[in-house]
């Protein structure tokens, strides 16, 4: 690979969606990306390239793996995207339902199409030697792709389930005693403790119909599905972690939550409470002041504001404070990603201890729930979300995951039901509903 050049041919095209060219892709080596304010989708299928890594050395490997990659780089206009992701906590030993997972996936697609700002555009990629008979022959498999994807139509027709278990719920209720037990004797500030819910279907799950729903559903969150083999992740989270657009760097503090109301007089009194609620901004806090330290050390100059503002989606509305600033030079996407994660929103504070507690207590492995998912360019621009409100999901079965932060005076049955409000975006979309 490194002894090649990366080749990319681009071609500008009308009339196909990214979600019509995820569907024309063969199973097993897809993804796709939507972020929050719907200015720039992503679709890649099949891979040109897959960097991995399974230390806790991942986001330093990924990165010399890709400076490798693109310091040969012969391009048109369009950039190539790396595409991935990271598991929470590669100390995490647990067996989990995602089986042999590599602590780090990138993939560059051997297609790609990105949709930005009204314009589509498709590319192919290429590493070796670029004759000109490849050349042509990589335009006319895009264009015939392209041609099939046109066709593509996606299913509004939800799947039938058939069991709905929460596995380990007692132990999760359990889980919450112990750690407000460690919070209370001074080991910790703040722990998030997360769980899952199993699903079982009557027929395999069909990614194409999960992400059409969240796009419909979500239209304000960051949609993301990455297909690896038969496994399948997707999600509809509120939350960036980290983007970087020219030398600039942006991130969010997204912590506090409490449900939308029933009427819109409802909503804004629940929103008025969560904006004055001390344990919801004491957790928000944590948050701000350890992003902010980040982007001190980071960044030339950086802005916090003030104080939160909300963010509202369709089930839920969280205390929102953006958080922006200058790179200091030399400063990498991935290198920031590393920084942030996992931030006090889904570790704990101190972020050590914290991710001790977890190991020790919660009844699972998050793979990569609560992980960056995003992606980044050759030239250093990209984007990172946390992997919330989501679900992986095999055949016909699926898991979702969600979680919350504990304190000290934190209950097993309050942060119990936070969850069953922050499954129902995934569990909508799966057709099925809580059991409340």
């Amino acid at each position: 690979m490194q002894q090649h050049s990366f080749h990319v041919t681009t071609i500008e095209v009308e009339g196909v969606t990214p979600l019509q060219f995820f569907m024309a892709g063969e199973r097993g080596a897809r993804y796709f990306w939507r972020d929050h304010d719907t200015s720039n989708t992503i679709a890649g299928v099949g891979h040109a390239l897959r960097l991995t890594s399974s230390t806790t050395e991942r986001f330093n490997e990924i990165e010399q793996q890709w400076q490798q990659v693109t310091h040969n780089i012969v391009q048109t206009a369009q950039q190539p995207l790396l595409f991935g992701g990271v598991t929470f906590d590669p100390a995490n030993t647990k067996a989990s339902e995602w089986g042999d997972f590599p602590q780090a996936l990138f993939v560059v697609a051997k297609f790609q199409l990105v949709e930005k700002n009204g314009k589509c555009y498709a590319n192919a990629h290429y590493s070796g030697e670029l004759t000109l008979e490849v050349k042509q022959q990589l335009l006319n498999e895009l264009e015939a792709f392209i041609t099939k994807a046109k066709t593509m139509q996606s299913t509004a027709v939800k799947p039938k389930m058939v069991t709905y278990r929460e596995p380990q719920k007692e132990a999760y209720l359990q889980s919450i005693e112990n750690t407000t037990a460690r919070i209370q004797q001074g080991e910790a500030e703040k722990v998030v403790i997360a769980r899952t819910l199993a699903l079982e279907f009557a027929e395999d799950l069909q990614p194409a119909q999960l992400l059409s729903d969240l796009l419909e559903e979500q239209p304000t969150s960051y949609i993301f599905g990455f297909e690896v083999d038969d496994l399948f992740f997707t999600g509809a989270t509120p939350e960036r972690l980290v983007m970087v657009q020219s030398h600039h760097a942006y991130s969010s503090c997204v912590a506090g939550s409490i449900r939308r109301g029933r009427t819109s007089e409802e909503d804004v009194c629940l929103g008025e409470r969560l904006l004055r609620d001390e344990k919801n901004g004491g957790e928000h806090q944590y948050v701000v002041d350890m992003i902010a330290e980040k982007f001190a050390k980071s960044c030339e100059t950086y802005y916090v504001p003030s104080g939160p503002t909300l963010l509202k989606s369709r089930d839920i509305q969280h205390l929102y404070t953006p958080i922006d600033g200058a790179l200091k030079e030399g400063t990498t996407i991935l290198q920031l990603a590393k920084d942030l994660h996992p931030t006090p929103a889904l570790g704990g504070v101190p972020r050590e201890k914290a991710l001790e507690i977890i190991r020790e207590y919660e009844p699972m492995n998050r793979e990569m729930y609560a992980s960056p998912i995003g992606w980044l360019d050759a030239t250093g621009d990209g984007e990172f979300a946390v992997a919330l409100r989501c679900a992986m999901t095999r055949g016909n079965q699926a898991y979702l995951y969600a979680g919350g932060g504990i304190v000290a005076d934190s209950e097993p049955q309050a942060e119990y039901e936070e969850t069953l409000v922050k499954f129902r975006p995934m569990l909508r979309a799966l057709g099925g509903e809580i059991n409340e």
